[in-house]
């Protein structure tokens, strides 16, 4: 915009340059009182008027100093790399190590369930009618696996006779009826009382496959 005293200098030189055309239109009034009318009176004062006025000075506002204050608004994304797949990497790693916490633990119970077993062979390597081992020794609540380990039909029937008072036999042993026909057939017992309990393959008892178990 333009300054203040700039444009009051102006308006006062506009001023003086009136003041000068009235005087001179007053002075030569008075001359053509005396005188011939004079018609040049009023062109010299629209001259004198132009005059003044093609002299001063317009000051027109400069915009060359405006600049443009618009910001734009910033294109930079920061996109988050190692921080975010961190905990994909996290939940990773805690699920691979909750796979082998769990692997390892169901190995344990494997190790553990096998020993806390026993595996007794009915019928041995060459062929004879036997429980192999026939006589041995378990602890209560110990699991006992026999194992057919030939092609002739074997069972497990313990004699209700020579087993500890108390202990219903039909609860622990095969019915006589049923059969264990091929190689890696398996019967599973748990005795629970303590003491001596002998027991017998029905089909094979008369050839003498007959054997005992002691619980501790």
């Amino acid at each position: 915009m333009p300054q203040p005293s700039i444009a009051l200098s102006h308006s006062l030189s506009l001023s003086h340059h009136i003041k000068r055309i009235n005087l001179t239109i007053s002075q030569s009034t008075k001359d053509s009182k005396k005188k011939k009318p004079n018609f040049f009176v009023p062109i010299l004062k629209v001259i004198l008027i132009m005059a003044s006025v093609t002299s001063a000075t317009v000051a027109i506002p400069s915009f060359t100093g405006l600049k443009s204050t618009i910001s734009k608004p910033s294109a930079v994304v920061r996109i988050p790399t190692a921080a975010a797949a961190s905990p994909k990497l996290t939940v990773k790693s805690s699920l691979k190590d909750f796979g082998v916490a769990a692997v390892a633990a169901a190995a344990s119970i494997a190790l553990a369930g096998n020993a806390m077993a026993i595996d007794i062979l009915l019928g041995s390597g060459d062929g004879a009618l036997a429980f192999v081992p026939n006589d041995f020794s378990v602890a209560k609540g110990e699991k006992i696996v026999f194992k057919n380990n030939a092609g002739f039909p074997h069972n497990v029937v313990f004699d209700e006779d020579e087993i500890p008072s108390g202990v219903d036999a039909s609860k622990i042993s095969m019915d006589e009826q049923d059969l264990l026909n091929g190689p890696g057939e398996t019967y599973e017992v748990a005795l629970t009382e303590p003491g001596t309990y002998s027991f017998y393959c029905a089909p094979h008892q008369g050839a003498g496959m007959v054997g005992k178990v002691t619980v501790n």
